[in-house]
């Protein structure tokens, strides 16, 4: 069922943001997700706030437990500090995927 929910969501053509609204990473990474101009559709955040069956499905699949987690397409790159390191080459990595 979490494994339908998490690839439900994940495209080839976009990029997904699992989050929990109180985090202030996951705000972050919002934010600086806003800053380039997204397809419309290209860009989904999905809020997991009391979804913990979500969390372990993704320490299953990527190592970590941890929000936000960012997909582009749907390769995981990891959380905030992963997307800020990435930052220089986003716009790149978004034109490849059709993002942008």
């Amino acid at each position: 069922m979490v494994d339908s929910f998490v690839k439900s969501k994940i495209r080839d053509d976009k990029v997904t943001l699992f989050i929990k609204a109180a985090c202030p990473y996951c705000r972050k990474a919002v934010a600086l997700l806003e800053e380039f101009n997204f397809l419309p559709g290209c860009l989904e955040v999905v809020d997991i706030t009391g979804m913990e069956d979500v969390q372990d499905y993704f320490q299953q699949t990527t190592g970590q437990r941890t929000v936000p987690r960012v997909f582009i397409g749907r390769s995981c790159i990891g959380g905030f500090s992963d997307l800020q390191n990435l930052y220089q080459q986003l716009s790149t990595k978004l034109r490849q995927i059709g993002a942008l």
